[in-house]
């Protein structure tokens, strides 16, 4: 078997070179799916795996726009329509310096199988760019958006391709492609989520991935008889996720003690919660990327170029970026007696970790589960501008609760071992790949 996801890897690597991040992702799946083929011939026999990780459409295109000094700039753009055969593409865009091919792949592929578990119709895409809204001023924003959704305009529809924000493209940015999108196609449709609430957005959005992941660990720590009360808790990242997060967390009684940012992290043995939550929407706000103020504001210890999975906590929830925990930062946790990890940023525990997390049995849930509930919300979204109609936040949260169980509950149907433990990496994965899969097969060679 090990021979068979080798030679598989070889020719993936073989025809995306250099796309280390995609080829992470993709063996991940691999070492699960391969072995789960072998039992199901009919996938083997229609190459469903082959064609899976093989884009249905790339687009890249330049971005011209004009800085505050009048000097053109040139930036680079990306849509990766991954597959379709479940619903539309749905998925984020990225702005960020780092964003190249590699990363797009493996968050679209990701995509797919994340999708695929919240049960509800949406394909897998990705998209953004390599431009920094760091620093930039609003009106920079607004020109480099307003280039932006001009070319990528064409290629999206509320029927075909529906995108949403991600790190670098929150309220504002959504608002200003939004806007440039309505201009040139003279329409109001529902075809970005994470919108204004008074113009199409659902309530819940900003939080919904954080919440999501809580619920998903909150449904892992009940299959061994315990919950979030009491327990201390390590977060990482001081945005959306982290601070939906942090806020459930904390509501379900927790004591959340780290939050981080590219700079370091901070350590507050009291817990974050009341003003010192709305202070992290504050931090974000500034644009800066730095948790050090928090240190400042309320006289606790930063950790300047740290990671804070050095702390002794019951619970990590690592919610800033891909591979930010790694083997070593895994066996500190296990060392200090961590019971549940669960993912809310997209594969951030290197294959290392997951693997010492493995080896120790613990609770470890991967993003493309915990993380869904961004993706899922977002699909709400869709509903409610299709019948032009709003849940409140009571119904939101609810709905998403129901959706976090139900992926739980597919990744221990497809993820228990014999011994009784659950491998929710391997859950996530067939419970994800089956339902696409079986789409792929009804509809032909597509």
């Amino acid at each position: 078997m090990t021979e068979k996801i080798n030679k598989f890897m070889e020719g993936v690597i073989a025809r995306n070179p250099g796309e280390k991040e995609f080829h992470q992702a993709v063996k991940e799946v691999a070492e699960v799916i391969i072995p789960f083929i072998e039992e199901n011939p009919k996938y083997e026999e229609a190459k469903i795996l082959e064609r899976l990780v093989e884009p249905e459409r790339v687009v890249m295109f330049r971005v011209p726009w004009q800085d505050d000094k009048g000097e053109f700039q040139i930036n680079r753009g990306y849509r990766i329509n991954f597959n379709s055969a479940i619903g539309p593409y749905k998925g984020g865009l990225r702005f960020h310096p780092s964003v190249n091919l590699s990363i797009l792949k493996f968050l679209g592929f990701e995509q797919i199988l994340k999708n695929s578990l919240t049960t509800l119709p949406m394909g897998g895409g990705k998209g953004g760019s390599d431009f920094n809204p760091k620093g930039k001023s609003d009106n920079e924003i607004m020109r480099f958006c307003q280039s932006f959704m001009s070319e990528l305009f064409r290629h999206i529809g509320p029927d075909t391709d529906i995108p949403a924000g991600d790190i670098g493209v929150g309220g504002r940015e959504i608002g200003y492609l939004f806007g440039q999108y309505k201009r040139l196609r003279n329409e109001f449709t529902g075809v970005l989520t994470g919108k204004g609430r008074e113009w199409g957005g659902s309530l819940m959005r900003p939080q919904a991935t954080g919440f999501g992941n809580v619920y998903f660990s909150q449904n892992m720590l009940a299959t061994k008889g315990e919950s979030f009360k009491g327990k201390t808790v390590a977060v990482s990242g001081f945005g959306n996720v982290a601070w939906g997060a942090v806020t459930k967390a904390t509501e379900l009684g927790a004591k959340v003690v780290t939050i981080s940012g590219p700079d370091g992290y901070i350590y507050d043995p009291n817990g974050i919660s009341g003003e010192k939550i709305e202070y992290m929407l504050e931090l974000r706000a500034t644009n800066n990327d730095v948790v050090a103020p928090y240190a400042e504001e309320f006289g606790v210890k930063f950790f300047s170029s740290k990671r804070p999975w050095e702390q002794k906590v019951d619970i990590a929830l690592p919610c800033a970026t891909q591979n930010e925990l790694n083997g070593e930062d895994a066996q500190k946790l296990i060392d200090n007696g961590v019971i549940c990890v669960g993912e809310g940023a997209n594969m951030p525990c290197t294959p290392e970790a997951v693997e010492i997390f493995h080896k120790a049995k613990i609770l470890f849930s991967p993003g493309k589960a915990s993380n869904a509930g961004g993706v899922a919300v977002s699909g709400l979204e869709m509903s409610q501008n299709s019948m032009r109609y709003s849940w409140s936040s009571e119904e939101v949260d609810k709905k998403l609760h129901l959706i976090m169980k139900d992926i739980h509950d597919a990744c221990v149907k497809y993820g228990t071992d014999n011994d009784g433990w659950v491998d929710y990496v391997k859950g996530a994965n067939i419970a994800g790949f089956v339902k696409v899969a079986d789409a792929m097969l009804a509809q032909g060679l597509v």
